[in-house]
């Protein structure tokens, strides 16, 4: 199959996406257990509220792991893509929701693994607020969020060597409770990078998903804004840098080149690379500049600037690129406001609330769309019934409600 790059990808290192979505809980420290040795993560805080994740469901949300009599541990030892650049075999295990008794704002996990030379054991959490989902965060050290969360999802992510030995996960236990905050994200970052396309139908990304011909997701290198499958719990907005196309879409993997480069976040949050300005991925740094010797976290050469990865619809369909070009991508879960999420797709975006006004782009299925406000417009009859509305996601954008399965957040007003 043709791809216009060389990459990273996290299609092999997909299994380490879809482990980290798959394991609930699983700290992203740069932390390093003594080979051989038993691992037990910060001792859980007094008082709050404690609970066990579940290690014994492994479904089709998690990636790459198998329960045994021992514990969790990877299912194969090798890379779950089928490109041979993958430098580890990851895997990932994705805990059910929680519900709190109370709102918390920092969760923490104590992780008891056996963990060989070369592997590695994450624990991770994201909290509900009323605008969606945070992102999720190391647990290991407490993970702290700017509001309260009233639910709290987890995840173990386990990788290893090639080959190698991997390690076995008995007990994650979570507390919740609460801490001083820091300070909050600007809302709604949007960055100028240079995008690539995924290609590689019939291959498995980080989450889970098997790649479709023309299918609408996008991959970032980082793993800290993964969406577990059939959601969009974390989405962009991809636009081309005139303006005149624009896609809404999910982001169903990790890469290109790195997989632990969260660059929209200030270098207080972001996991690797601080010394970077806020915005500048480590890959455009290494190739423009030769940031790290001009290679990726794996230490290969970088190719091209790839900071996000475009599904091939996403790409030729919904930006209707092509070749690789830069793009304006704003990542959404960054942002505040209400939240609709689009129920069947890809949803053509028109530039006013009729079919008969032209497109401006694509929102995929399963996106998590801004909605600024409504307008009456021409009856469309879709999914979730016959309406006149049509909601408004930035000027000159709008799509049939008829299309949006639910909206969270509060209740939409007139434009």
């Amino acid at each position: 199959m043709s791809r216009l790059h060389c990459r990273t990808r996290s299609l092999t290192l997909v299994a380490s996406l879809a482990l980290a979505l798959t394991a609930t809980l699983l700290p992203a420290t740069s932390q390093t257990p003594a080979a051989g040795s038993p691992l037990t993560r910060t001792a859980a805080a007094p008082g709050g509220e404690r609970w066990n994740a579940d290690l014994s469901v492994v479904d089709r949300d998690d990636v790459n792991v198998r329960r045994t009599a021992a514990g969790l541990r990877l299912r194969e030892a090798r890379p779950a893509g089928r490109s041979p650049r993958s430098a580890v075999a990851e895997g990932m295990l994705l805990s059910a929701p929680r519900t709190l008794s109370r709102p918390a704002t920092r969760v923490r996990a104590q992780v008891s693994a056996d963990v060989p030379a070369g592997a590695t054991v994450e624990a991770q959490v994201r909290g509900w607020r009323v605008s969606g989902w945070t992102e999720w965060r190391t647990a290991t050290a407490g993970a702290v969020f700017d509001h309260p969360v009233s639910r709290v999802q987890s995840r173990v992510v386990l990788t290893a060597p090639t080959g190698g030995a991997t390690a076995t996960v008995r007990a994650v236990q979570l507390t919740a409770d609460t801490a001083a905050v820091v300070a909050e994200a600007t809302p709604g970052l949007t960055y100028r990078v240079y995008a690539t396309r995924i290609g590689l139908v019939g291959q498995q990304t980080a989450n889970g998903r098997t790649v479709q011909p023309r299918d609408h997701f996008v991959a970032l290198p980082s793993r800290r804004s993964l969406s577990p499958l059939n959601s969009g719990d974390y989405s962009v907005r991809v636009c081309t840098t005139s303006g005149s196309r624009c896609e809404y879409a999910p982001v169903w993997d990790v890469g290109p080149w790195n997989t632990r480069d969260d660059y929209w976040n200030p270098s207080a949050v972001r996991e690797n690379w601080k010394i970077l300005g806020q915005g500048r991925p480590e890959a455009q740094a290494a190739y423009q500049s030769g940031f790290n010797g001009g290679r990726d976290q794996f230490g290969r050469t970088v190719l091209n600037p790839a900071a996000v990865d475009l599904a091939d619809g996403t790409f030729w369909d919904g930006l209707q690129l092509t070749t690789n070009a830069w793009v304006d991508v704003a990542y959404l879960w960054t942002g505040g406001g209400l939240r609709g999420v689009v129920g069947d797709g890809p949803l053509t975006i028109r530039t006013g609330a009729s079919t008969s006004y032209p497109s401006r782009g694509l929102a995929a299925r399963f996106a998590n769309v801004p909605i600024q406000c409504y307008v009456t417009g021409q009856s469309v009859t879709g999914p979730y019934g016959t309406t006149t509305r049509w909601d408004r996601l930035a000027t000159g954008q709008y799509v049939s409600h008829a299309y949006i399965s639910v909206v969270y957040g509060g209740v939409v007003p007139v434009c």
